[in-house]
């Protein structure tokens, strides 16, 4: 009896010491991503991922009523030991500028990002994936032509609904991207079942792609998880970076990082001012100063909101009331400065009407896109964009698509206003999002007339579809027709008229780390050629951060 009594306590010991080796060689495993091919692990995964279960940090009392602590309390990815993310964690900490830099530029933002970050119920640290995607410059451009805070390239920004045309830019728009980028989020990480590690990583590389990495391993019979795959190093790096980021502001004190006083407050506040208005204009409305407007408001590519919309801006908190009242104050027909206005509206007909036809240019040693552009009686930026070009180096021997104007542009807009003659009256169909002012911005007459020909009120609210007649002749838009013309002929010529009410400005610009020219180039939309001769010969062929540039800038 005692004998069996001794193997039956030996075997609970060995079945005890078994389990308990299990447990810890399971908990100590890089692979964070559990199979896939149970209903039980799958919830698993969801269920340790949710971003509103159990805190994993303590924010210290200092941070108490902060974004961080907001921020912190969301945190919900898996926390892994693995070298990659050390590495990028070690060069955090060797730059504390740069995480005080960020900090800096995503106070304005980061309220309204944790808004959609809840409201899609995802991770809090993608928050701050603004910090690997664009170091929180809602203005920066990639390469790869991916754009703004969140660098959506043009085909997934439009997917998510994002417009793109000459007056704006959706992802540049820092409440439309967010609003889109959390919705992407949101769905690849249902694609990927919750395993965020690999949506993050098609975020960057493409969900096509991952899947392709994760079938090669599977091929294999190697591990799938997000550390195991083949993938290019910059999404290799790239989930480390926001991990790494992401560790070090919630625990700030262990990294002797200081954390910038953000209240857990709205910075700014979306304002619908339902029609066409000058930036300049509502910078002063809301008694801010203009580049500070511009940082909230960067998705307007010209001097103000589009004609058919987004009307939407964002306001500083404090401002919005007082902006409100000023604007209900302000005559519609001084919205926009109408010289201004022509002069782009101009600059929009050459963009979005004329159309054209490629011819092709060999390059010759010695030319350069300036001189080709001259000889082709186009611009440099019409020749990059019609070679997808993202700067203005080129080669012997390159061949390049020259834009020739068609006449087709012309033709659609004599048709527009043709039935428009000095003296005589038409009839308008009202589209969606049109006002009285902006069809009088459009048919260069006052909002004021054209509610007195059809018995209206200036205020008065138009339906879709409703029948307007305009009586005045229109001598501005057959000037703007004209000009258009000579358009088609000349592309460059328009290009210089468009900025009729330009000034010279010289600014001076401090390099940064990592800068390039063309980067710089972009950020102020000057050429690289302009860059070197206003800054030769002190450029040389390399950039030191610290050293400063001049940039002429028109304003």
């Amino acid at each position: 009896m005692r004998v069996n009594f001794n193997r039956s306590v030996r075997f609970l010991l060995l079945v005890t010491f078994l389990i308990v080796t299990g447990c810890s060689t399971t908990s100590n495993s890089f692979n964070d991503r559990p199979p896939a091919s149970a209903e039980t692990d799958n919830s698993y995964v969801r269920h340790a991922l949710h971003p509103f279960g159990k805190q994993k940090y303590n924010v210290p009392v200092k941070y108490k009523n902060t974004v961080w602590e907001r921020l912190i309390s969301l945190y919900s990815l898996p926390d892994i030991k693995n070298e990659r993310i050390d590495r990028e964690l070690n060069w955090y900490l060797r730059h504390p500028a740069y995480l005080a830099r960020v900090q800096q530029r995503a106070e304005p933002y980061l309220h309204l990002i944790l808004d959609e970050v809840e409201a899609k119920n995802i991770p809090g640290e993608l928050a701050l994936l603004p910090i690997v995607e664009s170091a929180f410059l809602p203005e920066a451009y990639s390469k790869s032509d991916a754009s703004g805070l969140w660098q959506f390239i043009p085909a997934t920004g439009r997917l998510y609904g994002l417009q793109q045309n000459t007056w704006y830019d959706g992802r540049r728009d820092v409440y439309a991207s967010t609003k889109a980028a959390t919705a992407f989020l949101k769905h690849l990480g249902d694609t990927f079942d919750g395993d965020w590690h690999l949506a993050l990583a098609s975020y960057n590389y493409g969900k096509g792609n991952v899947r392709k990495a994760i079938e090669k391993n599977e091929n294999l019979n190697l591990d799938t998880d997000y550390w195991s795959l083949d993938l290019p190093k910059e999404t290799a790096d790239y989930v480390p970076r926001l991990l790494a980021i992401a560790k070090i502001f919630a625990n700030a004190d262990k990294y002797n990082v200081q954390l910038q006083n953000i209240p857990n407050r709205p910075y700014c506040e979306l304002v619908d001012v339902k029609s066409q208005l000058d930036l300049n204009k509502a910078a002063e409305l809301s008694s801010t100063p203009l580049n500070e407007f511009l940082k909230l408001n960067p998705g307007f590519n010209l001097s103000s909101t589009a004609p058919q919309g987004p009307h939407h801006l964002l306001i500083p908190v404090a401002k919005a009331q007082s902006f409100k009242q000023n604007l209900a104050q302000l005559p519609y027909d001084e919205r926009v400065d109408k010289k201004r206005y022509q002069a782009e509206t101009i600059a929009q007909i050459r963009h979005d009407e004329i159309q054209t036809i490629p011819s092709q240019h060999k390059v010759k040693a010695g030319e350069n896109l300036v001189s080709i552009a001259d000889k082709n009686n186009t611009t440099p930026q019409s020749i990059r964009q019609a070679n997808h070009l993202a700067s203005n180096s080129i080669h012997s021997g390159m061949m390049l698509k020259m834009p020739t104007a068609q006449k087709s542009a012309v033709a659609s807009l004599n048709a527009a206003t043709a039935k428009t003659k000095p003296g005589s009256a038409q009839v308008y169909v009202v589209k969606q999002g049109d006002t009285i002012w902006n069809i009088g911005q459009r048919f260069s007459v006052s909002g004021k007339d054209i509610a007195d020909w059809n018995k209206l009120n200036s205020k008065t609210a138009l339906v879709s579809g409703q029948k307007l007649t305009i009586k005045a002749a229109n001598q501005q838009v057959a000037a703007i027709k004209t000009v258009a013309s000579k358009a088609v002929v000349a592309p460059k010529a328009i290009a210089s008229k468009a900025v009729v009410s330009s000034v010279a400005r010289s600014i001076s610009y401090t390099v940064k780390q990592g800068d390039s020219l063309v980067q710089i180039s972009r950020k102020f939309n000057v050429s690289v050629a302009n860059l070197r001769k206003w800054n030769s010969p002190e450029i040389g062929n390399s950039l030191t951060p610290g050293k400063k540039l001049k940039v002429i800038l028109n304003t």
